[in-house]
């Protein structure tokens, strides 16, 4: 049974009490239109929209999210599909949870009318935001996937192209505009199939105030080069150029970490840092930041915890292994170096890592509240953050909540997206 939350601003005292978050990893679930509405008309038909349909049948094993479409008129609960091209994708309740006591929470089929209104309508999710002591937020997309796989695994290219720009487009006018009051932080997509393309991409935005973009964890993943090629260096320079953040969330390779094939979704759940992890290493031995010197990343929903005994083991490896380990000629300062000039780690509820945040930095780490999936802290971030924050002096406090944030994303000093 979905709860309910009134929508207060929070006042003066709670504000003093507690910063006011910025998150830097909440979620968007695109209304109908996107790209109906944006699409020129003969590409409206094949390109991305919604149709309303039975579920013929739906799996979540090792990793893999694998659901059927039934036809009109099978049995089957019903929800609404984003259907493009040969893809049929249902909206789920793992992808719009709040409100929800987590023994309800399934993997099953839902409807528009079925999720919170927050999840796609921007004044409902201002209102959310006020009741969990949220400022601002980032959001990565859902239907595109959260770096636009679903564009990059299309077979026209020209139309995976419009719908990456009418997505940005979205983002940046609808979902950012003037509705939002700056709250609502722009991320947008790039065809990964394409670097100078992409590249195009972070230029156009970045014209338009955007200094965030989407990228994969792990491109190999996706059928795409890895990092220690010199295919990305066109995209990486045009963020190096521009000072957009690289924002790489868990499962953006489209494989989420698991032991087997049978192996249940808590599994993967329990590991989801875990390709995080692996991406964190291979960014720091692949000489791109020495390349790109401006180039920052971070990653979204992976928690912190993780970090210290990976950057302890690279920065050995490093030492003692560098000669023949592939790294010498162009990795030329230790990893931990490198991450504390590069790289940020995002974390919802990670009360360890924050016991350890002198061996991570504080200047290296970024709030979220993950709304509004399963896993997020909504309505009950700031007191998540107070529990686990306790012991930390109000102003590390203040920069992990709130003022990395701004300085990473360009944000005013009052912590909003200005255009």
């Amino acid at each position: 049974m979905e709860t309910t939350e009134t929508a207060q601003s929070p006042s003066a005292d709670d504000r003093s009490a507690f910063p006011r978050i910025i998150s830097v990893d909440d979620h968007t679930v695109e209304p109908p239109g996107v790209w109906q509405d944006r699409l020129p008309a003969g590409y409206r038909d094949a390109g991305p929209r919604i149709v309303r349909a039975p579920l013929k049948e739906m799996t979540f094993l090792g990793g893999k999210f694998a659901p059927v479409m039934g036809a009109p008129g099978d049995d089957g609960p019903v929800g609404d599909w984003w259907v493009y091209e040969d893809l049929h994708r249902p909206l789920t309740r793992l992808d719009t949870a709040v409100g929800y006591d987590r023994d309800e929470i399934r993997l099953e089929v839902i409807t528009y009318e079925q999720m919170r209104p927050g999840s796609y309508d921007v004044p409902q999710r201002l209102a959310d935001m006020d009741v969990n002591h949220v400022q601002s937020a980032l959001c990565f997309p859902t239907f595109p996937r959260f770096c636009g796989q679903t564009f990059t695994e299309a077979a026209d290219r020209e139309l995976g192209l419009l719908s990456v720009r009418a997505y940005n487009d979205w983002m940046v006018e609808e979902w950012c505009g003037p509705a939002a009051r700056g709250r609502l932080i722009p991320l947008t997509l790039v065809p990964l199939w394409d670097a100078r393309l992409a590249a195009d991409e972070v230029r156009r935005n970045a014209a338009r105030g955007v200094r965030a973009v989407a990228f994969s964890e792990i491109p190999p993943h996706l059928g795409l080069p890895s990092v220690h090629t010199d295919d990305w260096d066109p995209f990486l320079a045009a963020c190096d150029e521009t000072g957009t953040v690289i924002a790489m969330h868990i499962g953006s390779s489209s494989r989420m970490p698991s032991t087997s094939a049978d192996a249940p979704p808590a599994v993967g759940s329990t590991i989801t840092f875990a390709n995080c992890c692996f991406s964190m290493v291979d960014w720091l031995m692949s000489g791109k930041f020495e390349r790109f010197p401006n180039l920052k990343v971070m990653y979204a929903e992976g928690q912190i915890g993780w970090i210290p005994y990976i950057l302890e083991r690279a920065d050995v490896v490093w030492e003692e292994n560098r000669a023949w380990g592939g790294v010498a000629d162009k990795v030329h300062r230790p990893p931990s170096e490198l991450f504390a000039d590069h790289v940020y780690g995002c974390f919802f509820d990670d009360a360890f890592g924050l016991r350890n945040l002198d061996a991570i930095g504080v200047g290296n780490v970024l709030y979220e509240t993950d709304y509004p999936h399963s896993d997020s802290t909504w309505p009950k971030s700031r007191e998540v953050g107070e529990a686990q924050m306790g012991h930390l002096d109000a102003d590390v406090v203040e920069r992990i909540v709130r003022r990395n944030a701004i300085d990473l994303l360009g944000l005013t000093e009052d912590g909003l997206w200005a255009g």
